[in-house]
């Protein structure tokens, strides 16, 4: 591979996580409204930044520019589980 091609794969895959930590969490909740399946949640915004699992559940949390959405998935079904991020992390540490 020449310097050249290697280069520019480099700045596509850079360009690739700038936008999506550009998207924020009103922009992920937006996307997902009407989301009631695994495929459809992964179609709307992609593979999350962390998948846990416990037996048939799933957490699938989606990182933010300002903050995390998190989806609990039982049986293939998805709900929101909750969102937080800045305002929760300026808390007073006196």
């Amino acid at each position: 591979m020449t310097r050249a091609v290697a280069g520019m794969l480099l700045w596509v895959c850079l360009v690739g996580l700038l936008v999506g930590c550009g998207r924020s969490k009103e922009d992920l909740i937006e996307k997902s409204r009407g989301v009631s399946t695994r495929p459809e949640l992964e179609r709307a915004l992609g593979r999350p930044g962390d998948i846990s699992k416990l037996g048939p559940v799933e957490q699938w949390t989606y990182t933010a520019s300002n903050g995390t959405v998190v989806f609990l998935i039982v049986a293939d079904r998805v709900t929101l589980q909750a969102t937080g991020g800045a305002s929760d992390e300026k808390k007073d540490t006196k």
